[in-house]
């Protein structure tokens, strides 16, 4: 027998390995075996879905042909939502079988726990919205985008856990919507690239910032100053998250102390950076995320 992964195999491979880069341990080696296994399959349906939306599938367009497209697809980002969307109903439906195998492999985790196409639904739409919104007015604006895009996952994870309730669920929110906004602040140049801002108007105009200043190499006076803003913004969110972390106990407990502190980690990078995100996204060490992590369960001790 063949041990050459499939081109399934590859296609699910290709998406669960950016786990690696993400701000927050997606599944770290401390949970129970079956908790890694379902969050790992809840990553692997938020990645795709967002990789869809950002147009960043693997080329060859083997993605689009397991939901059902043609390969000519690839670049069809609305068809291909809507072919996603079609699978994930299957995800739900005992009398069909999903198509792409990362939501076959989410199924057994949707059952386990009894999970609602609701979040799901929610990545789903977040994406949408990106093909159709591609700047924000305001602040509010951008807290209503990241209760699609972002809190979705965080009440996922407490579902897994069996951990939800509806403090949990609003500080976890506060929490992923944090963590939206610092990736948002990470990759200010690239999402530009993408003619995508998602810092609010009404604060651009505030602090004298233009769209053009986003083009600049490095961040003038202006701009440094409204990115500290915006994180000043996050950590807050952060803050009024973090007694989750508290709330909760055992493995659980450090899993969501990782969360914030992942949060917590790139802010400083942020800040150490002199809050210029221009010249590419600041990353905070493996070391100073241990140490956020610490910092978090003593906090909350």
């Amino acid at each position: 027998m063949s041990s050459t992964p499939s081109g399934e195999q590859q296609a699910a491979r290709a998406v669960l390995a950016k786990a690696a880069h993400e701000n927050f341990p997606v599944a770290p080696f401390f949970l129970p075996r079956a908790w890694r296994t379902d969050l790992m399959a809840v990553y692997g349906y938020a990645r795709l879905v967002d990789d869809i939306g950002d147009g960043d599938l693997a080329p060859g367009g083997a993605d689009a042909e397991l939901l059902g497209l043609d390969r000519a697809a690839a670049d069809d980002t609305p068809a291909l939502l809507d072919a996603f969307e079609a699978d994930l109903h299957r995800v739900f439906d005992p009398a069909a079988t999903p198509r792409h195998p990362l939501l076959r492999a989410l199924r057994p985790t949707v059952r386990a726990h009894g999970l609602t196409p609701g979040p799901f639904l929610g990545l789903i739409e977040a994406n949408r919205q990106d093909q159709r919104v591609r700047r924000y007015a305001t602040h509010q604006e951008l807290l209503d985008y990241c209760e699609l895009s972002a809190n979705p996952v965080g009440r996922l994870v407490l579902g897994i856990t069996g951990t939800a309730s509806p403090e949990r669920i609003r500080r976890s929110d506060a929490i992923c919507t944090a963590l939206q906004i610092v990736e948002h602040l990470q990759d200010v140049a690239e999402d530009l690239r993408r003619d995508r801002v998602y810092l609010p108007a009404e604060d651009m105009k505030r602090f004298g910032v233009t769209e053009s200043d986003l083009t600049a190499p490095t961040a003038g006076a202006s701009v440094r100053a409204l990115v500290a803003f915006e994180a000043e913004r996050a950590w807050d969110l952060l803050n009024e998250g973090t007694p989750l972390v508290g709330s909760v106990h055992g493995r659980l407990r450090v899993l969501l102390a990782g969360f914030v502190a992942g949060g917590r980690a790139a802010l400083r990078a942020v800040a150490a950076a002199g809050h210029d995100v221009l010249p590419g996204p600041p990353r905070p060490t493996k070391l100073s995320l241990l140490r956020e992590v610490g910092a978090t369960l003593r906090r909350e001790g």
